[in-house]
């Protein structure tokens, strides 16, 4: 579904991505670690053009997207859940969703808004309330609805879990997982939490200094004395 075949990035004289090969098939979890600074996020707004890949190929389903528009790329079925949220604070929870179904079907808007009802029940009984005011989980809930909204194909998460309490935690990844085995979604998760998630991941990447430098199952990089010794002993990363 998702090839990064020999991808560089530049944000001005700083090399952000360093030849990345990586793909994600459809109907699976595909999880990108490592430290901060070591380039996650940039390769996911590499894919929208936020950088523009400098050198080497972004493919979407069959389909060169390089050069695309980052307005073109977003109605491809792309939807990102960015790191620290961006909900619009100003408008309510049901703004929000509403915002996040600018590229679906209208005729789907009730069935959608249910749907999304159904899986987070905490913004249906916030629907009126201004976003700003949730707490920080609440917030990261309507975040992942708000890209739900949108019927995407691929949905892409950057650190979801990021300054969440530990219930909120288990939450967001529990999420991850129904989304998959219910649902069928093809997800690509970037994420510090290695031990969650490399649990729920079917794949996984690891990415220091802006190249890929392991990658294996969910269970081989958690089994990886590698990845154990960096992300997963010292305790830095898991809950």
């Amino acid at each position: 579904m998702l090839q990064f075949t020999g991808v560089h990035a530049h944000y001005g004289a700083i090399h952000a991505l360093r030849g990345v090969d990586l793909h994600v098939e459809k109907g699976e979890i595909v999880t990108l670690i490592g430290a901060n600074g070591a380039g996650k996020s940039t390769l996911m707004m590499t894919l929208f053009g936020q950088p523009r890949a400098s050198q080497g190929t972004v493919t979407y389903q069959g389909e060169d997207i390089t050069r695309l528009s980052t307005h073109q790329i977003s109605r491809k079925g792309i939807a990102l859940v960015p790191e620290g949220r961006r909900i619009f604070q100003r408008m309510t929870v049901l703004e929000n969703l509403q915002m996040g179904s600018t590229f679906a079907d209208a005729a789907h808007f009730a069935e959608d808004l249910a749907r999304m009802f159904v899986m987070f029940p905490i913004l249906e009984q916030r629907q009126a309330q201004r976003a700003g005011t949730l707490s920080g989980g609440e917030q990261q809930m309507l975040a992942i609805a708000r890209a739900l909204m949108g019927r995407p194909q691929l949905l892409l998460l950057d650190e979801p879990s990021l300054g969440l309490a530990p219930l909120y935690i288990k939450q967001v990844f529990r999420i991850i997982r129904e989304l998959n085995d219910t649902y069928g979604m093809t997800i690509l998760l970037v994420e510090q939490n290695a031990h969650h998630a490399l649990r729920v991941a079917h794949r996984g990447y690891v990415l220091q200094h802006g190249g890929i430098v392991l990658a294996g199952t969910g269970k081989e990089l958690l089994e990886s004395p590698e990845v154990r010794a960096a992300y997963l002993e010292s305790g830095a990363h898991a809950v």
